[in-house]
């Protein structure tokens, strides 16, 4: 029994105006060492905690105190853990999930907003918030017709500030750059950043598909449509640095299966790699179980277990322990060290969504564009 469990119970035996003392002194869920305690109060048949951490069962029931109408959930959280959830409230045969609303700790993605629990030692990075130090760079929105999709294909481009058309930029091309831009404050990270000289100026490209599925799941269109379209159209109207190590691909999940296709359909033409929470299903035997949507990843992925070639000379890759495709992740990691490129592998206890994505950018960024900061020689 929790500490926080001890102090609700003895508030029961006083009355209900101590709990709810209790609860307005308290914030929500109280975290003690590797414990979370979750509290809801409401007229309910049953509440349940819904959470997506692989392998743990996903819906956690709250349990009713005696007499009253306050459910509560003791659940380990582990230090340093980000772990975003829902609850689930049961009346009948009716089952609505609602934000947490003892907890003001929100995160956002396109399908709407999670409460969050932070486990002991978590800090959110101060470099993903606006400084007022750091001068801001620019973002242009353009459009232009794609030969290779037979479309209009939107376009942001990231100038960082004091841009220069007599200097010349490195190139990041950011799969899913609007949902960067959006949930892992990706404008805001690059600012502070580049003013804290942990990566260089650099220019980047936010491109967004109308298909990610197919596109992004190892479709040819899109590795030409990046070396053979995206890139020349950008070096015609920008100062690019003309070389591979100058050049990166930034993706998150099926972005991450889209960066790495690309690079090894077109090997040697990026020189980086920041691949986040990659869906590279594989097998090794018999089919997979993630449905037809991931047919043409499996296809990929082990035809690039099978010949890996060297797409890249960098490649950094994040993953968060709480998702499923931890796996598929550990599994890749010792493929690509022996193709003979620099590796670096973080997890963090986190799951799959836009802020571990977000909170892994500093060190994937600085690692591959290391700023002057880093340039320490012995």
């Amino acid at each position: 029994m929790t500490l926080a469990i001890q102090q609700l119970e003895r508030g029961l035996q006083k009355g209900p105006a101590d709990v709810d003392a209790f609860l307005a002194e308290h914030d929500f869920p109280i975290v003690e060492g590797s414990k979370a305690t979750f509290a809801w109060r409401g007229r309910a048949d049953a509440v349940h905690l819904r959470h997506w951490i692989y392998g743990l069962t996903s819906s956690q029931p709250f349990h009713r105190l005696n007499g009253t109408d306050l459910w509560t959930l003791v659940m380990d959280v582990p230090p340093t853990s980000r772990v975003e959830y829902k609850l689930e409230i049961v009346r009948g045969d009716r089952h609505k999930l609602i934000q947490d609303p003892l907890n003001p700790h929100l995160a956002t993605d396109p399908y709407g907003a999670n409460s969050v629990v932070h486990g002991e030692g978590y800090v959110r990075p101060d470099w993903v918030e606006p400084d007022p130090e750091a001068r801001p760079g620019e973002l242009l929105e353009r459009r232009w017709r794609s030969d290779v999709f037979g479309d209009v294909r939107p376009l942001t481009v990231y100038l960082p500030a004091r841009f220069r058309e007599t200097r010349r930029y490195p190139l990041l091309l950011v799969h899913d750059g609007a949902d960067y831009l959006r949930f892992s404050a990706f404008k805001t990270v690059l600012d502070n950043l580049i003013h804290r000289l942990e990566i260089p100026p650099l220019i980047a490209a936010l491109i967004q598909s109308p298909d990610r599925m197919t596109e992004y799941a190892d479709d040819p269109r899109h590795a030409d449509f990046l070396v053979q379209e995206l890139v020349p159209q950008l070096e015609s109207e920008f100062p690019l640095l003309d070389r591979p190590d100058a050049r990166g691909l930034v993706g998150a999940s099926f972005g991450a299966v889209a960066s790495l296709s690309a690079a090894w359909r077109h090997p040697g033409f990026f020189g980086n790699l920041l691949l986040q929470s990659g869906s590279f299903v594989f097998t090794d035997i018999g089919e997979h179980d993630r449905g037809p949507v991931f047919d043409k990843v499996v296809d990929f992925t082990n035809r690039f277990r099978a010949e890996p070639g060297t797409p890249a000379e960098n490649v950094f890759v994040t993953c968060g322990q709480y998702e499923s495709m931890i796996y598929y992740n550990r599994s890749l990691v010792p493929l690509l060290q022996s193709t003979g490129m620099a590796v670096r592998f973080v997890e963090a206890r986190d799951g799959h969504n836009w802020e571990n994505w977000r909170d892994r950018l500093r060190e994937g960024l600085s690692w591959l564009f290391p700023g002057p900061l880093w340039m320490v020689y012995e």
